[in-house]
């Protein structure tokens, strides 16, 4: 167990942040995002602790420097922040790194990342804000439990982060040229941690309300997923209609039924009413929808039948302190960069009921030029099923993409 008395420092995150002047492209030099840091190792340096903003953590009250000395450290590490050119990086020696969602998790996650003393830090760290014990349902389950929206979300992000310490121990450089992050549904918020705009306790809370939130909706009104497959001549927006009229004419109130998540061609999680989905897979076949998998989730998330767990979530991230992303990070709900910190605050709280984009989130990270190398990508987290959809989406791309498996 970590003592409660915080030693707190602070550290400088380098990294390039693009940035326009006279419509030309520039790149920042060594932009320093100070960022605070409690009881983590040396050398953790992509995310922050705690917002500087907060005089306490989630334990203890922490020493704060005043700000005489914080202005003071910040004028000694002062540096011009935008210079007229740079080396020129081979975009392969660049990286991206994405984040799984909730559904990857699996009884003895993580296990293999004990061996970094990192990663165990970070299980200890997510311990003493939940005052539980997240690593032993991590490794022991039982599955039941781990497989409740309130664990498995914090179980997924806190493994990927952990897996984060495997990457930076075995290929430093992929943390250090890393250009741009995403996440599949909760996995936005570990891209929002990896990318310094939420603090690492202050998102465990995050989550820990959206996971209730969620399992509120979904005992309200309660959902079913489904992973379709079809071909170019299936109508899902018209199967969709059907279900939910079929659904209408039952005395179902309010019923939805539609698309919850992009894939990739020719494949979509379709979401909504338990009754909906029933009827798309006992009329599959008049419907032209060749394949239909239920997920193991518990309601319909991204749809509006979630609406009820979004004022809460807004309301615990608008308590936060948010800072500007530095490097990019793509929103589920439009496929497209966080512009600032602002931003994050406006459309996070849009994707709970709003459907993934994540085929055209890929679309963009991905987007170059013919001849143009690209990134490196690495999965973090429990699971391999970002690196198989991205294969789907640009095969190219997923020619340069490894696994970091929590």
């Amino acid at each position: 167990m970590l003592t409660t008395t915080a030693v707190t420092h602070y550290f400088v995150v380098r990294v390039f942040i693009r940035s326009t002047q006279n419509n030309k492209i520039m790149f920042a030099a060594k932009t320093r995002n100070l960022v605070r840091k409690t009881h983590l190792p040396g050398n953790w340096s992509w995310c922050r602790w705690s917002s500087s903003s907060n005089k306490t953590t989630a334990t203890a009250a922490a020493p704060d420097v005043n700000a005489n000395q914080r202005q003071q450290l910040l004028n000694d590490l002062a540096e011009p922040l935008v210079t007229n050119s740079r080396p020129t990086i081979d975009p392969k020696e660049t990286s991206i790194v994405l984040f799984p969602g909730q559904g990857t998790q699996y009884v003895g996650m993580a296990k293999d990342l004990l061996r970094f003393p990192g990663a165990r830090r970070i299980f200890e760290l997510a311990n003493e804000v939940l005052k539980y014990d997240l690593l032993k349902i991590c490794l022991e389950g039982p599955r039941d439990k781990l497989n409740r929206t309130e664990y498995a979300q914090l179980a997924v992000m806190v493994s990927s982060l952990a897996a984060l310490e495997q990457l930076r121990e075995e290929r430093p450089k992929a943390i250090e040229n890393c250009v741009a992050t995403a996440g599949f549904s909760l996995g936005e918020i570990t891209a929002l941690v990896f990318a310094g705009s939420l603090p690492f306790d202050k998102a465990l809370k995050l989550v820990q309300v959206r996971a209730n939130a969620m399992q509120l909706a979904c005992d309200q009104r309660p959902g079913a997923m489904a992973m379709t497959i079809y071909g170019p001549d299936t109508n899902v927006g018209e199967a969709c209609a059907k279900a939910q009229q079929w659904c209408l004419d039952r005395g179902v109130e309010s019923p939805y039924c539609g698309v919850a998540n992009y894939m990739y061609p020719h494949c979509k999680v379709i979401a909504g009413n338990v009754e909906a989905i029933e009827f798309l897979e006992h009329h599959a076949k008049s419907l032209k929808i060749r394949r239909m998998k239920r997920l193991a989730v518990s309601g319909a998330f991204h749809t509006p039948l979630m609406e009820s767990a979004v004022a809460p979530f807004a309301k615990a991230l608008s308590s936060i302190r948010l800072e500007d992303p530095i490097i990019r990070v793509y929103s589920n709900v439009d496929g497209k960069p966080y512009k600032h910190a602002s931003h994050i605050l406006r459309q996070l709280p849009k994707q709970i009921v709003r459907p993934v984009k994540w085929e055209q989130s890929l679309h963009t990270i991905y987007e170059r030029q013919q001849g143009v190398n690209f990134p490196r990508t690495f999965e973090c987290g429990p699971g391999k099923g970002l690196l198989q959809v991205l294969d789907k989406v640009n095969a190219k791309a997923a020619q340069s993409a490894h696994n970091v498996i929590a």
